[in-house]
């Protein structure tokens, strides 16, 4: 299809979107179903030339777009507060290197920042790391840690597709690896202007500089803001949230067809609209080589007023009419608050700049196993720690959630803090035996923001995380009038292939400044896993 009529098609299909607006999906009344707008297949990543004028463009700030509610009224005191790590210290980290950041070099050049927050996630794959940040990505080596591929703008993998696609690169770009057909996925929003996309490329291989199939979703004139994707085994799965201009519209629940993107077929999504009391849900991701049981619905996340939850999204793609959503569930968790009640108070050092929490929303990702006799879901969020602003700090309350299916439990609940740094802007993962890792931020009046990471192991006491180690410490920190934009997310992944090696990525800064951060990639693993 040339680019020409992929446009032509998009615009008449993103005007009826328009109409539909957001009341057209609901779990009553079925799915809302549509076709990617185009859909090709990229032959080589590696004979593309990259798009090298992006990294250029005047740095800016992404927007914030707050979710208008959080945990409810009052002042909750946190009810599952751990604030001393075990005797024991996480795993020792193995080689830690710099990812995508200001400076940066690689075959294709030489990385500029030109926007803030960076939004750092990554994933591992059979042999190599995919990393990706808000504007570009690059591709590293996973045992020499080289770079082969990048650094690039995100949106050189849409190049000769058409479309938005192709001449944006917008950013919130999320990149997640297929363990059981081994294959990378990653999806970018298209949102420069009316009517807005996704753009979803999928690997044809485990190498992620070769073939690609690409495809693009529409989403009308509704804003398909913060996407955060999960692989399932029978679909690719991915939440919003939607905004009508600066107003909240409530979140946004996709599947992709993921048997045919696996081809490089014409696909279809089908969607779910929530209503505006829901907000930051999450797609489960699924972790390790055993597949959730025959017929899983993907299980979905979001929390409310100390309590997760929980819904249960089941797609049939040969009759969408036996598509449905499940939900939510509603699960009590220890009580808490919102950290910095979902906006920005984390300090820094030598600097007067606040920086965002995210206290608004859980973090990505939602990471599921199925184990022999369970099935695990583990997720984080930042929460307050004290009950006054005066000595209020924040911490990582994480959760390990059992048998979704049924009626979930939660199996243990801590919130990290074991002194009064701020830690926020957690991932949390889990390998083959149970053994769980917890990455995050931490920063404070008297320290430049760090990279920190805790753990522990299946048979330690339930609700306890050992004590921390550190990936990096920032040499510097954020200024800038109002540049309070950090994170958004961070990854940890598992790799598949030893299924034990945790792999955790996100930001810091080596130098006082703004729109100078850095990335960091590290990896470790439990000595008893092998």
């Amino acid at each position: 299809m040339s680019a020409c009529k992929w446009t032509g098609l998009s615009l008449a299909l993103g005007a009826a979107l328009s109409l539909l607006g957001t009341t057209s999906a609901s779990a009553a009344d079925g799915p809302q179903v549509t076709p990617a707008v185009h859909h090709d297949t990229l032959h080589s990543l590696r004979g593309t030339m990259p798009r090298p004028d992006d990294f250029q463009k005047n740095p800016h700030a992404h927007p914030l777009h707050p979710l208008p509610f959080i945990d409810g009224p009052g002042n909750q005191t946190d009810g599952a507060l751990q604030q001393f790590g075990s005797s024991a210290f996480a795993p020792a980290l193995g080689a830690g290197f710099d990812g995508v950041g200001q400076g940066f070099s690689g075959p294709q050049g030489t990385f500029q920042v030109n926007s803030a927050p960076p939004d750092t996630n990554g994933a591992v794959g059979a042999t190599q790391y995919f990393q990706i940040v808000n504007s570009g990505f690059a591709v590293f080596d996973k045992t020499t840690k080289a770079v082969v591929y990048g650094p690039v703008a995100t949106n050189t993998l849409w190049s000769g597709f058409g479309g938005p696609c192709e001449t944006d690169n917008d950013g919130d770009a999320v990149v997640v690896y297929d363990k059981a057909a081994n294959r990378w996925v990653v999806s970018q929003f298209a949102v420069t202007a009316a009517p807005y996309y996704q753009c979803v490329a999928v690997s044809a291989t485990s190498d992620a500089t070769g073939a690609w199939h690409r495809y693009a979703f529409p989403y009308g004139s509704v804003f398909p803001d913060y996407p955060k994707m999960g692989v399932w085994p029978d679909g690719y799965y991915e939440t919003f949230n939607m905004f009508n201009g600066n107003t909240f519209a409530g979140a946004k629940l996709c599947a992709y067809d993921r048997s045919a993107m696996l081809s490089g077929l014409a696909a279809t999504q089908q969607c779910f609209q929530l209503s505006t009391s829901y907000g930051g849900v999450l797609p489960a991701d699924l972790d390790g080589s055993t597949a959730p049981p025959a017929g899983s619905p993907n299980y979905m996340m979001n929390f409310g007023s100390s309590s997760l939850n929980l819904w249960k999204f089941h797609v049939d793609w040969s009759n969408s009419a036996n598509t449905t959503l499940a939900g939510p569930t509603n699960i009590p968790v220890a009580s808490f608050a919102a950290a910095c009640g979902g906006g920005a108070c984390v300090p820094q050092y030598g600097s007067s700049t606040k920086l965002d929490s995210l206290g608004d929303r859980l973090m990505f990702r939602l990471a599921y196993r199925n184990f022999t006799g369970h099935e695990s879901l583990v997720v984080s969020h930042s929460v307050r720690v004290g009950t006054k602003r005066s000595n209020a700090y924040t911490g990582v309350r994480w959760y390990e959630i059992r048998n979704p299916a049924g009626t979930p439990q939660v199996y243990q609940q801590a919130t990290f803090s074991p002194d009064t740094s701020y830690r926020w802007m957690g991932s949390v993962a889990m390998d083959k035996l149970g053994d769980m890792a917890l990455g995050y931020s931490v920063s404070s009046s008297a320290i430049h923001p760090a990279i920190r990471y805790t753990g522990r192991l299946a048979t330690d006491p339930l609700s306890t995380m050992q004590a921390e180690n550190s990936i990096i410490e920032g040499n510097g920190s954020q200024s800038g009038n109002n540049l309070s934009r950090w994170g958004d997310y961070s990854a940890m992944t598992i790799d598949p292939v030893d299924d034990c090696t945790f792999w955790y990525t996100t930001e810091y800064l080596q130098q006082t400044g703004s729109f100078n951060w850095n990335t960091r990639i590290a990896s470790f693993k439990f000595p008893g896993c092998q």
